[in-house]
């Protein structure tokens, strides 16, 4: 067992609960002037930056600070080697997917695209507030994965290196994904017409064009039934809501983001795989009333990816794939590695109790144990089992 290092006697719980709460307090001011100056920290760095600092903070006098470090360091690092890899993942020169994906939805919606037949309906000239619905639901996916890991570190290390583990698989193997198999998103489609995309290229000059200039609404067609002032035509709709958040400035930002990072790389969903994701782990730690609300965050993150025209519904269903396999994976991966650590320790791992030899029986009898037994009974006279007669009888009587 390791020595614990003794802290001096006014060092006691009450002034380190008294520390964690200043620290944490002042941990929240200092976001909140961050927040206030410069917006809210949507890049990876930045959000796992504050996360890591509010974890040190929050869990003074209850764990080594320096586990932080060590916990998520690697995991920062390796999510930014990602997002390098993945802004490399459209220069491999591998024909770009532009109609299968939008030919399996149209499949599904019966002659329909869904994308198109939702803002058909949905699409208004101002704001409604679906639209900011789907603006929060989409954001949402930014912080999820990282608020996820440090409540995980908190509550219990290992469940923080379960998840880790999980998030970072099924990002990196969507990268696989978007590398060997890209593929176009319906904005994407909307932009850009048959010809110009005959050649399966991965950056063609439409993708900077408004779908407004495009004839014919693009490889999605046209259209039908637009409602009176809105735009009739396909386009990006995960921003719309920002204004009634005012949230402009964030807005941008993210913009800005999304044009640097790969565009064609639509299959498989993140955002749908990696909310299944969060589900599919939380499941069995959430209480039963809260589980009716994780099913409706996974349908409702999947309408707003269609919807705001940035997946097809098959995408959605190659994250949820993508999603189930690496649970799935990771559960036999930790299940394989506990009875191994059970048959090390000599455990049942059925039981999880010490398998240990039967003691040997003691004998009934011994020959020390007889003879002083023997030696006993000789010294002292027998006494006598007999039930002592009832009053009033002789002892002739009670003889007989």
């Amino acid at each position: 067992m390791r020595a614990r290092v003794r802290r001096p006697r006014w060092l006691s719980d009450s002034v380190l609960r008294a520390l964690r709460r200043a620290l944490v307090a002042g941990w929240a001011c200092a976001l909140a002037i961050f927040i206030y100056a410069d917006g809210v920290p949507f890049d990876r760095e930045g959000l796992l930056l504050w996360i890591a600092t509010g974890v040190a903070a929050a869990s003074v006098g209850k764990r080594a600070v320096a586990h932080v470090v060590l916990d998520f360091l690697p995991f920062a690092l390796v999510l930014i080697v990602y997002d390098h890899l993945r802004g490399l993942s459209d220069s491999l020169g591998m024909p770009t997917w532009w109609t299968p994906q939008l030919d399996l939805d149209r499949a599904l919606g019966f002659g329909h695209v869904p994308t198109v037949w939702l803002q058909e309906h949905l699409k208004f000239r101002g704001v409604r507030w679906w639209d900011v619905a789907v603006c929060v639901c989409y954001i949402s996916f930014f912080f999820l994965p990282y608020l996820t890991a440090g409540v995980l570190w908190l509550r219990n290390r290992a469940d923080f290196h379960r998840w880790a583990g999980r998030f970072v698989a099924l990002s990196f193997l969507g990268f696989a994904f978007f590398s060997l198999v890209p593929a176009a998103p319906p904005w994407a489609a909307a932009s850009c017409t048959g010809q110009e995309v005959s050649g399966h290229p991965a950056d063609p000059t439409c993708l900077q064009r408004s779908p407004a200039l495009t004839p014919h609404g693009g490889l999605l067609g046209p259209g039908a039934g637009w409602r009176p002032g809105a735009d009739p035509w396909i386009e990006r709709l995960s921003f719309k809501g920002w204004s009634e958040l005012h949230l402009q400035i964030a807005a941008t930002v993210l913009k800005q983001g999304q044009s640097v990072v790969d565009q064609v790389a639509a299959v498989p969903s993140l955002h749908a795989g990696g909310t299944l994701l969060f589900v599919l782990f939380v499941w069995r730690r959430a209480r039963r009333w809260t589980r009716p609300l994780l099913l409706v965050y996974v349908g409702f993150m999947t309408f707003a990816l269609v919807y705001s025209a940035e997946h097809y519904v098959v995408d959605c269903i190659a994250g949820w794939l993508a999603a189930a396999a690496v649970h799935r994976t990771a559960n036999r991966i930790e299940r394989r590695r506990r009875s191994l650590r059970l048959d090390t320790l000599g455990r049942s791992p059925t039981h999880g109790v010490h398998l240990c030899p039967p003691m040997p029986s003691q004998p009934a009898t011994t020959p020390s144990s007889t003879s002083a037994s023997a030696a006993g009974s000789s010294s002292r006279p027998a006494r006598s089992t007999a039930a002592p007669a009832p009053p009033g009888t002789t002892a002739r009587s009670a003889s007989s």
